[in-house]
């Protein structure tokens, strides 16, 4: 059929092309609506990435102050987490060397705190305890200085915790199983395999001349 003006529409009002809008223009007399289309958004600012003209000192200082909040951390992690954000390796030690300075970051102060926190909380033994500040990246000669202030009696103790927690679960359990499992538990904590037996052999006695 025809419009009013002469134009050939189809029965639904659309023209030759099947255009809808073209179809409702032909009614009206119009142009067809151009839908409106919306950029995307531009990506967050990176300071870091934006190079050479970004603060990178201002935005490596504010990655370590975030790094630190909440706990101490050793210099070569905090290194290593410049080094992921792409921070350059020379403002990263430039940084690094000030936060020394003013006593921000302390290898000798963390290494000290770390040992004291897991043999508190973990009861490890010094074997267990260099392995975990040596992946720190903390020096052997800061980490031995640190180790020196365990009290091998504190260290004893934290392995006869450690056997008397873990016989609650092995009660029923033969003696020579009890006793390898025993083992390994403080073997995996870093003791060494003389105390280790020791302890084990010590509290499982308790445990057999126990009359409950």
């Amino acid at each position: 059929m025809r419009s009013t003006d002469g134009t050939r529409v189809g029965h639904r009002g659309v023209g030759w092309h099947g255009d809808v809008a073209a179809g409702v223009a032909a009614w009206t007399g119009g142009a067809p609506a151009e839908r409106p289309v919306t950029p995307p958004p531009d990506p967050p600012p990176d300071p870091v990435a934006d190079g050479p003209e970004a603060d990178l000192e201002s935005v490596a200082r504010k990655i370590l102050l975030d790094a630190l909040t909440g706990q101490a951390r050793s210099r070569q992690e905090l290194h290593d987490k410049l080094a992921t954000r792409g921070v350059p390796a020379d403002v990263a030690e430039r940084l690094l060397d000030r936060f020394t300075e003013v006593g921000l970051v302390d290898d000798d102060a963390f290494a000290r705190a770390w040992v004291e926190s897991r043999q508190r909380s973990r009861g490890l033994a010094r074997r267990a305890l260099a392995q975990e500040l040596r992946r720190k990246g903390v020096d052997d000669e800061t980490a031995r200085s640190a180790l020196d202030d365990l009290d091998p009696a504190d260290e004893e103790a934290a392995a006869r915790a450690l056997v008397r927690k873990k016989l609650r679960s092995l009660r029923g359990v033969d003696t020579t199983t009890a006793t390898r499992r025993l083992a390994g538990l403080l073997a995996r904590k870093g003791y060494p395999a003389g105390l280790a037996f020791a302890v084990v052999r010590d509290e499982l006695g308790a445990v057999d001349d126990d009359p409950t």
